[in-house]
């Protein structure tokens, strides 16, 4: 799962450098990513923060702001338990008894700590997404797909 420590340091320095260009204003987020769902749906996944700011060091601060954000779009409560989130290698999140409010979103944090209203965490000691390239899949508790979120893929995606 890991990228070479080059490849990371590559990164960041490009993310420098488009933010010293005047890019400030973007989050560490693709340009190029898409949603495979056609349109909105009730769920959908927001937002990815794929590469955490700063150096790479796994600690848990760095851990938790690599994030991906899932958005409830419509005014009803959604029951998530039981959906899952996951990367192209399988590593996979599991909601647990959690509750979406309507019209409101989610952040679930890599590393550890106390899952709250808007944040929960994988508790993980490693990072998941991929810097370069990877899609992460939504799916319900039946295992259907629900959305999906791709960088770095210069084809058009990765689809389900």
């Amino acid at each position: 799962m890991s990228v070479s420590s080059s490849a990371r340091r590559l990164t960041t320095a490009s993310a420098v450098a488009a933010a010293l260009v005047g890019a400030a204003a973007l989050p560490a987020m693709a340009s190029d990513h898409h949603h495979s769902s056609r349109e909105r749906g009730a769920v959908t996944i927001s937002a990815v923060q794929y590469d955490s700011p700063g150096r790479d060091d796994r600690s848990n601060r760095s851990l938790n702001a690599e994030w991906v954000e899932i958005t409830n779009n419509t005014r009803r409560v959604v029951n998530l338990d039981g959906w899952t989130l996951s990367d192209e290698d399988g590593h996979t999140y599991t909601f647990r008894h959690y509750w979406l409010d309507g019209r409101s979103t989610v952040r679930v944090h890599t590393g550890e700590g106390r899952d709250a209203r808007h944040d929960v965490f994988q508790d993980r000691r490693n990072y998941v997404w991929n810097n370069d390239r990877d899609t992460a899949t939504l799916r319900n508790d039946r295992g259907r797909f629900i959305d999906d979120y791709s960088w770095g893929h210069h084809h058009g995606g990765h689809h389900h």
